[in-house]
């Protein structure tokens, strides 16, 4: 039974990459489907594809939700819900098991935005003209500037930026192809970054972004671990790349940006993910936006 599901999840994955799905989504999606295959064959529940019933997903789904947390149980079920519309689609399955189920519900959690004296003191440590504090404050500026994912930052190559236009183009998410622009600063910061990495060995790479000491390309992982690490010299525990896109969201509503051209520079095809970013500060926004527009003061 288990070489049956070993089969379909290969078959599954060979499907996804035959679609031109991300990396990203060919491992998520991937990890899901055997996750689900692991649990029930360790909890003694594991029957053949045909036989899969909704108590079984139920039942993955309440221990991710104990063992893990509520959000990796609602990104597994959508994952699953990928590799089951599969199994239809390929007649392994007449019905599918997860008909009239619910996503698992994700307490909502704000991202705390960075503030201007956060933000100083972040570029503050990387100021000198070394190689590692050039490429920091350029990454540190492009992520601020862009609100880019970290997958569309760090996935950057050296033809990518465009000094004619200010941009940057990446590859966003369902690998769509969009041009993120930087301001006056960010551009001088890329341009010394530029000139301190055409002094490397590995110089001749075509990623953008180096490691010190000839050590390869700096890859997600590596300014993952860069912005923790400038996070916690700068007082500020926990930092990660979402914190700069929320922040770049929450700035630009504050200043009455369009919700419009927010969307189109974030690359975000639903008005609901408007309502998610920046969240943590919305009341504070709907308090200055009182403060001008209030009735009480103009009467």
């Amino acid at each position: 039974m288990r070489e049956a599901w070993d089969g379909l999840i290969r078959d599954f994955v060979r499907h996804l990459k035959g679609t031109n799905r991300s990396e990203s989504t060919q491992r998520i999606y991937r990890r899901a489907a055997v996750g689900l295959v692991d649990f029930l064959e360790q909890s003694g529940q594991l029957v053949a594809p045909d036989k899969l019933t909704r108590r079984h997903i139920e039942s993955y789904m309440a221990y991710l939700i104990e063992s893990r947390s509520s959000s990796t149980a609602n990104v597994v079920y959508r994952a699953l819900q990928q590799f089951i519309k599969w199994l239809q689609d390929e007649e392994e399955i007449d019905r599918s098991p997860m008909e009239r189920m619910r996503p698992p519900i994700v307490p909502e959690k704000p991202v705390p935005v960075l503030t201007e004296n956060q933000l100083r003191a972040l570029l503050a440590g990387a100021k000198s003209n070394s190689f590692v504090d050039r490429r920091d404050n350029a990454i540190l500026r492009l992520l601020l500037d862009t609100g880019g994912r970290l997958s569309e930052v760090a996935g950057l190559m050296t033809t990518d930026v465009d000094f004619d236009n200010d941009v940057v183009h990446v590859l966003g998410k369902g690998r769509r192809l969009r041009a993120l622009r930087f301001g006056q600063q960010t551009g001088l910061a890329l341009g010394r970054y530029l000139r301190s990495r055409a002094k490397e060995k590995l110089s001749a790479r075509p990623e953008l972004w180096l490691s010190e000491k000839s050590r390869g390309p700096l890859g997600s992982n590596g300014i993952h671990q860069m912005l923790r690490r400038r996070g916690d010299a700068a007082g500020i525990p926990g930092l990660h790349a979402h914190q700069f896109r929320h922040t770049a969201a929450h700035e630009w509503l504050s200043n009455e940006g369009g919700e419009t051209d927010l969307m189109r520079l974030m690359g975000w095809k639903s008005p609901q993910m408007l309502r998610r970013y920046g969240a943590s500060m919305a009341d504070q926004r709907a308090r200055e936006a009182h403060r001008k527009l209030g009735l009480g003061d103009r009467l």
